[in-house]
């Protein structure tokens, strides 16, 4: 699945161990790739940053042989986005409280990949001024919308969707959901 930006499965392993084994078979399909293997008791979940369809399909084709399913529906990244007047006076702040890097002009990410990145939007005034970003799965966006509204909150604006939808909890605080769908 597209996933903000990078491709991103996460397949059901069962265990601790086969999922290390399955790591082991496809980790030298991604050497010297920027890619992430995250190995948990039950599951592995690999994320390509660049979107390779054919190195997506032969990583499918080893789970498989392993008997192992894919669930389309867990794959997000999550961006915490931070409206600023200037923004190069407050990425510094940030890029030392958190031991980040840059990636980009308005960008600040873990140098780790395991937490979530932070995303710089120019404004000019607006008063709620951090919000999350979730990106998930193209087929999820509507459901993940929907869930949210279903436990309390609101729709905003939907004037970007499929891109993306701006929601918000019952005090304000808002949240996107986004897709790849309609992006550049």
């Amino acid at each position: 699945m597209l996933v903000g930006g990078g491709a991103c499965a996460h397949f059901v392993t069962g265990s601790f161990v086969a999922g290390a084994h399955f790591a082991q078979a496809v980790c030298p399909m991604l050497e010297g790739l920027p890619a992430d293997v995250d190995i948990r008791p039950d599951s592995v979940t690999v994320r390509l940053t660049e979107p390779d369809a054919e190195l997506a399909r032969q990583i499918s084709a080893v789970a498989r042989g392993l008997g192992f399913e894919s669930v389309p529906a867990v794959p997000q990244r999550v961006q915490v986005a931070i409206d600023a007047l200037g923004i190069p006076e407050v990425i510094p702040f940030w890029r030392a409280v958190l031991g980040y890097t840059d990636w980009g002009d308005e960008d600040l990410v873990d140098p780790r990949r395991s937490g979530p990145s932070l995303w710089f939007q120019q404004t000019d005034t607006r008063p709620n001024r951090i919000h999350v970003d979730v990106y998930v799965p193209h087929d999820q966006g509507e459901a993940r919308v929907a869930a949210a509204i279903a436990a309390g909150g609101r729709l905003v604006t939907d004037e970007f969707a499929p891109s993306w939808w701006v929601l918000a909890d019952a005090e304000g605080n808002e949240a996107c959901v986004g897709t790849w769908l309609a992006r550049d």
